[in-house]
This record gives C-alpha cells, structure tokens and sequence, in this order.
C-alpha cells in the first residue's frame, strides 16, 4: 500500500517575504521595459540614419503595390507577422499572413506578381523562408525583408531590407525573442502608419474596415444616431412657457428648442433653465424671455466619440444637430452611452 501523506496547510508568508517577492518581480518587469526601450530607441536612431533610405523605398513600393501585401515569418516572427498583417489591412492596404511552411504546400497560389512580400526573419535564415524566398525571385514579386543581418539569405535576396540593430534579449538567457519581436512589431507599425499617412487615409475610411464594437461606435456619425422628425421637441419663438413644459415632458429629452419663424434654431430651453427660472409666473412667460440663445449645435457629419466630448466638455446632456441653421436631429448623451461610444 502506498504510503498516505496527510494533507498539510501551506504556511502564509511573512510581510518581509512578501515584499521581498514583489520587489523582485516587478524589478524584472521594469529590466525588461528598459531593455525593450532602449531597442526601440536604438531603431529610432537608425531611422533617422542608415535607415532612412531603405524605409522610404518600402514605403514607395507598398503604395505602390497593384496586388496585396503578403506577410509572412515562421516562429514569434510569424506571430508579429499576423499583426502586422492585420494592422495593415485595418488602414486600407489589402494584406493576410502566409504560414512559410504552408506557402511551400500549395499556398504559394496566393501569391501574384502584383503583390509584395514582406519578410520576418530575425536571423534571415530561416530555412521555412526558402520556398517563398525562391518563388519572389522566379516571379520577381517584389520582397522587403525585416531582419537583423543583412548578409543573411533573407537580407542578400531581398529588394529591400529593414535591418533591425542587434539590441540585448530582455531574457535573462538571450533566448527567447522579447526586445527583437518587440522591434519587429514597432517597424510594422510604423510601416503601416507612414503607409496610411502617404494614401491619406481618413476616419471615414477607418470606419468601413471597423463597423463592429467599441471602435467601430465611436466612428459613427451623429447621422447615423440621432433623432429626427415628430421626435425634436422643438416649439416657436413667442410661444408661452407652459407650452414649452408640455412639449419637453412629451418629448422626453430634457429640453426644447425655439426656432424662429424661418425655421432658425435661436435658443434652447433645458431642464437647468427652468431651475433657474422658477418662479410663480414661469408658466406665463414667454420661451424667449427663458431660453439660451445661440446654444452649442453641432452638424450631422460630426463623429459621435467628437459629440461625446463636446456634451462632456460643456456639462450638458443633449445637442441639436443642424444644418444651415436649422435643427434637423437631437442626439442624448444615453444615445452614445447605449452605443457604446467612449
């Protein structure tokens, strides 16, 4: 029978071994930050240095490009390369992720001569690169290369090559890849952020490639939410205040908006007002003697996370939205909230 050992309740730790525990492990967290710091702050350098030619050219081939951007890397290069990827078709450039290994089993069908491939390999050479590597070359599909050794097989075969400096692993060892991935995934962004820049990439476009969750909530414009029609609680010019009370309880807004006899939008009448107001003749007198003239608007083509500041900024909990002046939609702060805008 084997013997049975009796359970036995783990002793808490003092407070000196405690601290003692934090103290070490967030000196390791604040070592690596430094160490991955002082890599990106050494690939700054070479951008505004040996780097710049070589950038500039790859940014010139990628706007470029009739085709798309295939990505491709093996390892934790493989992984940034997926990122990179994405980040790229995000902001307008047509771009996937080709797995080397599967690239060399038929995926090398995906690739045309109208496309570009961007190369990750820190070593440059790394033999899975080898079948895509010789595909760029017979078909002469353009190839940059993100690498940390130019006289690689990667770095000699490419038109272009990104070379990343030979900055210390955060690993203790030198083993597992942190500063480097952390320089590749930095020259990736940085790809794909001077590329939008050069294609004038907007917010509207943004929007096509997010319509879904918190992002895609925060590009939507103050068109697509607000309120239009027999819902505007909206009364005219000269008309009495207890008018204006009916309409605002029927409306549910928390206010009204005077408009003069062409229409105009001239004041606003909001739940703050009638505080200020009150008094035993407030229903006798008249909206124009009540409302704020010339209230803060705002057009239909503004972007709700833009309408969510401004409601923030000026403490208020509803906007008109107009247009030549005239009130064609109300947007409410629980409209942005409901939405998800942020």
């Amino acid at each position: 029978m084997p013997k049975v050992v009796p359970f036995q309740q783990p002793q808490k730790s003092s407070d000196a071994g405690v601290k003692s525990d934090i103290e070490a492990y967030v000196s390791s967290a604040v070592r690596t930050l430094s160490l991955e710091s002082e890599g990106l702050a050494q690939l700054a350098q070479e951008l505004d240095g040996s780097l710049a030619e070589p950038f500039a050219e790859a940014i010139r081939r990628l706007v470029a490009v009739k085709g798309r951007v295939i990505v491709t890397g093996i390892g934790k290069s493989g992984h940034v390369g997926q990122k990179i990827a994405a980040t790229f078709a995000s902001t307008g450039t047509p771009a996937f992720f080709v797995h080397p290994s599967e690239a060399s089993h038929g995926d090398l069908g995906m690739v045309t001569r109208a496309d570009v491939i961007l190369a990750l390999s820190w070593s440059g050479e790394t033999v899975e690169l080898k079948p895509i590597i010789t595909y760029s070359r017979r078909f002469a599909v353009p190839l940059i290369a993100i690498t940390s050794q130019a006289q690689s097989a990667l770095g000699e075969q490419a038109d272009v090559v990104l070379l990343l400096p030979r900055a210390k692993e955060a690993c203790p060892h030198g083993l597992a890849p942190t500063t480097s991935t952390t320089m590749q995934l930095a020259m990736g962004d940085s790809l794909a952020i001077a590329l939008l820049e050069a294609r004038g990439f907007t917010a509207h476009d943004f929007k096509i490639f997010h319509p879904g969750g918190s992002l895609g909530a925060n590009l939507k414009y103050v068109s697509d939410i607000m309120h239009r029609g027999e819902r505007l609680p909206l009364i005219k010019s000269g008309e009495s205040m207890a008018h204006a009370l009916v309409t605002m309880t029927e409306k549910s807004f928390g206010c009204v908006g005077v408009t003069d006899g062409r229409g105009r939008l001239i004041g606003v009448i909001t739940d703050g007002d009638l505080r200020r107001h009150m008094g035993a003749n407030l229903l006798e007198a008249r909206v124009d003697e009540i409302m704020t003239a010339k209230p803060k608007t705002i057009s239909p083509s503004m972007l709700t996370s833009a309408a969510l500041e401004l409601i923030n900024a000026s403490s208020i909990t509803a906007l008109f939205v107009v247009e030549k002046q005239k009130p064609v939609g109300l947007i409410h702060v629980h409209d942005l909230l409901r939405l998800g805008v942020a």
